[in-house]
């Protein structure tokens, strides 16, 4: 069961990580590249709608496996890598919560509006966002790798 629970854990920590990669770094880049504002944020909105679904579902399954580990330990008992994950976990949670239920609805309505500029300007700010996550869903990596 041990094996299992972590796998599901570090496979949502990928699909969560893995997806900022992307989007970041690949998607977003040739949207700019090939598209103009009228197609590229309807592109972008549409992705990122979906991808968010996943990352809610990744979170889900990231705490309960994180809090299942904890308390078969113990709080106190855990290692020093996991509170620094959990505390990573946090903020990047509250993170993701500003992003998918304060600026993506948001950018999500100028898009449908065609308000370019308020959609373009919304996307921005998730991009900004999605780079802090990123960095702080590597250093988590990183701390579990060295904890191990």
């Amino acid at each position: 069961m041990e094996s299992l629970l972590h796998a599901v854990h570090v496979s949502a920590a990928a699909v969560w990580v893995g997806g900022m990669v992307f989007a970041h770094f690949c998607l977003r880049p040739a949207a700019f590249e090939l598209l103009e504002p009228p197609q590229r944020v309807p592109v972008m909105v549409g992705a990122l709608g979906r991808f968010f679904r996943w990352v809610a579902a990744s979170i889900v399954l990231l705490w309960a496996t994180g809090l299942w580990r904890f308390a078969q330990v113990g709080f106190a008992n855990a290692p020093p890598g996991w509170h620094a994950m959990m505390g990573i976990a946090a903020v990047m949670t509250v993170i993701f919560g500003v992003i998918a239920h304060g600026i993506f609805p948001k950018a999500r309505a100028a898009a449908q509006a065609r308000r370019w500029p308020d959609a373009a300007a919304g996307l921005g700010r998730i991009r900004t966002l999605v780079a802090v996550n990123l960095g702080l869903g590597l250093a988590t990596i990183v701390v579990a790798t060295l904890h191990r």
